[in-house]
C-alpha cells in the first residue's frame, strides 16, 4: 500500500495532499457505477445487433485504463499547463470536426464520427472542455484591463465551433457550448442587459433550429405531444422506471435493456431505474450534485480569475450534461443523443469525460494563495 507523508515534496506526493480527495472519490463511485450498469445494459444490446455478449463491456474496459491515466496525468497539472492543453486539445478536435465533413461516417443522419486504427472517434466531444478552458483563459485576459480583446476572439471562437457542430449536424452539442460560453461571459464581467440580449438571442437561435433542422422539429413535436405515441425509447424508459419501483426487478432481471437501441448509452439510466430502482437512481442524482456543489464550492476562495473560470466552466458543462441525459430518460425534456457522464457506455465521450475531470482536479487543488486547506 502505498503512503505520502505531509512532509513527502514527490509530484505525487504534492497531489495527494493538494487534490479535492472527496471529488476524486466521487468520480470514482461514477465511474463504478457505470462499469456495473454497463455491465447489466449491453450484453443483451450486443447480442441483438450480432455481436458477442461481452463486446461493449471489453471495449468500455478498454477505453477505461487510458481514460484513468489521463484524468490523473492532467489532474498533476499546474492552470498554465491545463491552458495549454486545452489549447492545443481545441485545435485538433476543431480540425477532427472539420475531417468529419470530408472523412466522416454517416451514423442516423449525422457526420461526427471519425474511424481511425478500427476505433471511431467523436472529435466534438473533445471540443467542449477544451472550449471551456481556453475561454477562460480569453475571457482572464480581457479582465486584465490591457486592452486585449479576448471577449471578442472568444465570441468570435464560440460562433465558428457552434456553426461547426450545426453542420454536423449537432444541434444538443452547440446549446451546452453556447450555455457555457454564456454563463463564462456573465461570471467574467458581462453586464445583465447584454446576457439578458444573449439569452434572447440563444432561444431565438433554438427556436431556428427547430424550423431548419427537421429531426429537432420531430423531437420537440413528440415531446410536446404526449398522446402521438410516436416516441418508442421515451415510453419504453417510462415503462422501464414504473416496472422498476423503489427497489428494482433486481440486478439482470430488467427487460428494457433488450428492445432499447440505445439502452447502453442515452438511455442507461432508465436501465438503473428498472433494475436498480428509485433509490439508487437517486443515489445516482446524488453524486453527480455532490461533484458539482463540491466544486463550486472549491471556487468561492479562488483569486485567480482564469482559474474561476475555466473550472466554473467545467462544472457547468459536466451539470448540465448529466441534467440533460437524466432529463431525457425521465421525459423532461426532449431527446437528446447526449451521453451520462462516466456511467453510459462510449470511448470518446469517456476519453473526453476524464479529461474535463482531470483539469477540473487540477484547477480546483489547493494553492498557498487560496487559504486553508479544504
Amino acid at each position: 500500500m502505498i503512503t505520502f507523508s505531509r512532509t513527502d515534496t514527490s509530484v505525487l506526493g504534492r497531489w495527494w495532499w493538494t487534490v479535492d480527495r472527496w471529488l476524486l472519490i466521487a468520480v470514482a463511485v461514477l465511474i463504478a457505477i457505470g462499469t456495473v450498469l454497463t455491465l447489466a445494459a449491453s450484453p443483451a444490446v450486443a447480442v441483438r445487433i450480432g455481436l458477442p455478449s461481452f463486446h461493449f463491456v471489453q471495449r468500455q474496459i478498454v477505453f477505461l485504463v487510458p481514460a484513468l491515466l489521463i484524468m490523473v496525468g492532467v489532474s498533476l497539472l499546474d492552470p498554465v499547463s491545463v491552458r495549454r492543453i486545452a489549447t492545443v486539445t481545441f485545435i485538433a478536435a476543431l480540425c477532427g470536426v472539420v475531417l468529419t465533413f470530408f472523412m466522416g461516417v454517416e451514423v442516423k443522419g449525422a457526420h461526427r464520427w471519425l474511424y481511425l486504427g478500427g476505433l471511431s472517434v467523436q472529435p466534438s466531444e473533445f471540443v467542449k472542455p477544451a472550449f471551456a478552458v481556453v475561454a477562460a483563459w480569453l475571457f482572464a485576459e480581457w479582465r486584465k484591463g490591457t486592452g486585449f480583446p479576448g471577449w471578442a476572439i472568444s465570441t468570435g471562437l464560440c460562433g465558428l465551433t457552434v456553426l461547426l457542430l450545426l453542420q454536423q449536424p449537432d444541434v444538443g452539442m452547440a446549446v451546452v457550448v453556447t450555455a457555457v460560453w454564456l454563463a463564462q461571459f456573465f461570471i467574467a464581467g458581462l453586464p445583465i442587459v447584454l446576457a439578458l440580449g444573449l439569452g434572447a438571442l440563444g432561444l431565438a437561435g433554438i427556436f431556428g433550429a427547430y424550423l431548419v433542422f427537421p429531426h429537432v422539429a420531430a423531437r420537440i413535436d413528440k415531446f410536446l405531444d404526449p398522446a402521438a405515441k410516436e416516441n418508442y425509447q421515451i415510453e419504453r424508459a417510462m415503462d422501464a422506471f414504473a416496472a422498476g419501483g423503489i427497489w428494482g426487478r433486481g440486478p439482470g432481471e430488467g427487460s428494457v435493456k433488450s428492445v432499447l437501441p440505445d439502452a447502453h448509452t442515452d438511455f442507461i439510466f432508465a436501465v438503473a431505474g428498472e433494475e436498480f430502482g428509485l433509490l439508487v437512481c437517486l443515489a445516482i442524482v446524488g453524486v453527480f450534485a455532490f461533484i458539482v456543489l463540491r466544486c463550486f464550492s472549491r471556487l468561492m476562495t479562488e483569486n485567480n480569475l482564469f482559474v474561476l473560470l475555466a473550472a466554473a466552466g467545467l462544472t457547468t458543462q459536466f451539470g448540465l450534461q448529466a441534467l440533460i441525459n437524466i432529463g431525457v430518460n425521465l421525459h423532461l425534456l426532449p431527446t437528446k443523443g447526449m451521453t451520462l457522464p462516466f456511467i453510459s457506455y462510449g470511448g470518446s465521450s469517456l476519453l473526453a469525460l476524464a479529461l474535463a475531470m482531470g483539469m477540473l482536479l487540477a484547477l480546483t487543488r489547493w494553492r498557498p494563495e487560496n487559504g486553508v486547506l479544504r
